[in-house]
């Protein structure tokens, strides 16, 4: 599968900037696209509802920009029934999401998109997607489309990228926690500034547990933290780990590319 160029900038790789021409000319060329999906969640009493979508778009728009791969437009709701008790939350059920996702693979693939690769900040999405791919290519078996035996579709979860976990460990310890943790809060401070004025000390936050509805979550983790200490972010430490989460996925996704079937899903 060839190598797309190097674009100028990220507005050349996005999707919903290009016409319907344009996306066949690439397609004659390349086979790969990126979809990022996020989720419009709570991340505790400081930190942006919208978190994993701006932080799964920034990465998305990233390794795009370094591979000249095209990236759709966000998913930007997920599955996060565990933080509806929380006001602000949006979630999608699981079977919603399944649908949706499964809806986007046949999609692309119609058009002749045979590699899927889904850059994911949002933990609560991770079963459904490989539960969405194995349903899209049984799909799209069934329904004939000609490149049914070449689609692969992949799921990049950026915050457990190697190098992304090693720097959360080195800077914050177990202060890192589960959920609204300083990696992602610092990476929202990166992209939007206007972020650094809800930062402020907390108290202890309550362990992590175990996740079941949204009354027992809110009743365990009442601030909405599951461990973590966001007060510990920076904008600095954010862009660190936008160019480490860029690196590794873009190494994967060239992989992806490469019609190595050990890199697919």
């Amino acid at each position: 599968m060839p190598e797309p160029s190097l674009p100028s900038s990220t507005e050349t790789i996005r999707l919903q900037l290009r016409s319907w021409p344009e996306v066949e000319s690439y397609l004659e060329r390349h086979k790969g696209v990126i979809v990022p999906l996020g989720s419009t969640e709570q991340h505790g009493p400081t930190g942006a509802i919208g978190t994993d979508a701006l932080t799964a778009e920034a990465v998305a728009l990233e390794v795009g920009r370094r591979t000249g791969v095209l990236v759709t437009p966000t998913q930007a709701f997920g599955m996060a029934e565990h933080h509806l008790g929380f006001a602000g939350t949006i979630s999608l059920q699981p079977s919603t999401l399944l649908a949706l996702l499964h809806d986007v693979v046949l999609s692309l693939a119609r058009h002749g998109f045979e590699r899927i690769y889904v850059i994911n900040g949002h933990g609560g999405n991770i079963a459904t997607a490989r539960a969405a791919f194995a349903q899209a290519h049984a799909s799209a078996a069934s329904r004939g489309l000609s490149n049914a035996d070449r689609l692969r579709c992949k799921l990049a979860n950026w915050f457990m990228a190697g190098p992304v976990m090693h720097t959360a460990r080195e800077l914050y310890g177990e202060r890192e926690g589960h959920h609204a943790t300083p990696s992602e809060i610092a990476l929202t401070l990166h992209l939007e500034p206007s972020l650094e004025a809800k930062q402020r000390p907390l108290p202890e936050p309550a362990p992590a547990g175990p996740i079941h509805g949204p009354e027992d979550f809110r009743r365990r983790h009442p601030d909405g933290r599951m461990g973590s200490d966001p007060y510990l972010a920076s904008a600095a430490a954010g862009a660190r780990f936008l160019d480490e989460a860029a690196t590794a996925l873009t190494a994967d996704l060239e992989a992806f590319l490469s019609d190595d079937p050990a890199a697919a899903d």
